[in-house]
């Protein structure tokens, strides 16, 4: 009999959760854009974990006599100037892209989120610290400060993934702190505390958690300028190093031929430019999703 009190008592505390992301999940479908948005990054999602299985050729092999060749002859999207397959090298390419896009934004968020929280609910001279570090950062434009960094930690891939996650740390901070000063004064919060409980429990088990919403959107939109970012400084021939197939030193690698071989630029710009709009027209519907006067 207890037992099955206990099995009723949990169902009906998982029932709200699951019905409210289930509400969440009907108004993200609504958006024809968010589930565009979903299709084009699913599909660049399944190129790169399954880059082995679609790609028709080895995106390395090197054949100098079909340099720059155009579309055809089996070669759906032509051949970049060392003769190889650009299809299969975009196929690789979105498996970089999105692994980085995704790791500099977890650096990003796993720094940013802490910082901006302890500042916004400490206050005093840990908030003003803080900040004025942010406005140090703020102050560069982000591809110079990312430049600088890569400057500083060396050229490579996984420099680039530290150096933008540095790069979007003050973005989660001020956007955190924001909302622990609206969050902070919150009956609930006062509740917290005149029942003992500590500033750090506070923070983690009651603060943080309704700042989760706001961080989902902003990392959707993030991850889309970190993929930029990285994009940028391997055009720049500070990201991955060759033969690695890397949208953006590919077009680096092809900006010298874009008038004898404009396919060898287009076709990695569009993989570039869909993957991000992929992430914003997401971004753009989470955010509505999870906003609830978007649903009334």
């Amino acid at each position: 009999m207890l037992s099955s009190i206990r099995a009723s008592t949990t169902a009906e505390a998982r029932r709200p959760s699951r019905s409210r992301w289930r509400l969440i999940w009907n108004q993200f479908r609504r958006s024809r854009a968010g589930l565009v948005g979903l299709s084009i990054l699913l599909v660049f999602l399944l190129a790169g974990v399954l880059a082995p299985i679609l790609a028709p050729y080895d995106p390395y092999e090197i054949d100098l006599e079909a340099s720059l060749r155009g579309p055809g002859g089996g070669h759906w999207l032509g051949r970049d100037e060392l003769g190889r397959d650009l299809l299969s090298r975009i196929i690789y390419g979105a498996r970089l892209s999105l692994v980085i896009g995704v790791i500099a934004v977890a650096i990003g968020a796993a720094f940013g989120v802490p910082v901006g929280a302890l500042s916004g609910y400490l206050g005093g001279r840990v908030d003003l610290f803080t900040q004025r570090a942010i406005d140090v950062m703020l102050a560069f434009p982000g591809i110079l400060l990312a430049i600088v960094l890569v400057a500083i930690l060396g050229v490579g891939l996984v420099q680039v993934m530290v150096a933008v996650g540095i790069v979007s740390i003050p973005v989660y901070a001020r956007l955190v702190r924001g909302q622990v000063l609206s969050l902070r004064e919150q009956e609930f919060v006062d509740a917290a505390r005149a029942l003992g409980a500590t500033d750090t429990r506070i923070i983690w088990r009651h603060v943080l958690p309704n700042t989760v919403a706001v961080i989902i959107v902003q990392s959707t939109l993030q991850v889309a300028s970190a993929i930029l970012s990285a994009a940028a400084l391997g055009f720049l021939g500070l990201g991955a190093q060759p033969p690695a197939a890397e949208w953006g030193s590919m077009l680096s690698n092809a900006r010298q031929y874009i008038r004898l071989a404009p396919h060898s630029v287009t076709f990695p710009g569009l993989a570039i430019m869909l993957t991000v709009l992929g992430f914003n027209l997401v971004g753009d519907a989470v955010r509505d999703a999870l906003d609830p006067r978007m649903r009334l």
